[in-house]
């Protein structure tokens, strides 16, 4: 089977915001980076996605410059960069005609964030029949504020609420929603131990 890795929305925007500085994996430029790398020795399909708000004024405007793969991340030249407008890969762009164009049948999911548009990729794939592979360490979030919290709180205020979903707690929410029914569970040791099996 042709196989493909996604790496969603690790762009520099999300470095702007002052919820970075309680993000689930600071690292996460190292970890996507070990999955490039396997998937280009496996001479898989890396796709690079990112996500735009046009005319919002946000960090998430293309006018902002900051709709851009992060530095210590350099997409090669034969490896598409596409741009969403929601929450998914798929809805507002042509990866899946370019995935089938491909006879691309696996996938794996990287990026941020965890449960929402990584989350939402893996279970639309899964809905319109690839098979997915969900690398969670590979996968960043922050907290999330409740439902009923007031707006423009600072991260220190988030953080006390008692009602604030940690990290942890959101990102084993997406493992046990997406496991047995979307997706397989991986790790990035995992999936490059396989790719250097492959190679040797």
């Amino acid at each position: 089977m042709n196989k493909a890795l996604i790496v969603i929305d690790v762009q520099e925007s999300f470095r702007q915001q002052p919820m970075w500085a309680a993000i689930s994996e600071p690292g996460i430029v190292g970890q996507v980076s070990r999955l490039v790398e396997a998937a280009r020795a496996r001479g898989d399909l890396v796709v690079w996605v990112l996500h735009t708000e046009p005319g919002t004024g946000t960090v998430f405007d293309p006018d902002s410059g900051y709709v851009r793969v992060m530095d210590g991340l350099v997409p090669q030249d034969d490896e598409p960069v596409i741009t969403k407008t929601s929450h998914n890969a798929f809805t507002t762009t042509n990866l899946q005609q370019m995935l089938t164009a491909r006879a691309i049948g696996g996938l794996t999911v990287c990026g941020i964030r965890t449960e929402q548009c990584c989350e939402t990729t893996a279970r639309v794939a899964s809905d319109l029949g690839f098979t997915v592979t969900f690398v969670t360490d590979a996968t960043a979030t922050s907290p999330i504020p409740h439902r009923d919290a007031p707006r423009g709180r600072t991260v220190a205020e988030i953080l006390a609420d008692p009602r604030t979903l940690p990290v942890a707690e959101v990102i084993a929410r997406t493992e046990y929603a997406l496991a047995g029914r979307f997706a397989t569970i991986s790790t990035v040791a995992e999936l490059t131990a396989a790719a250097a099996v492959a190679a040797s």
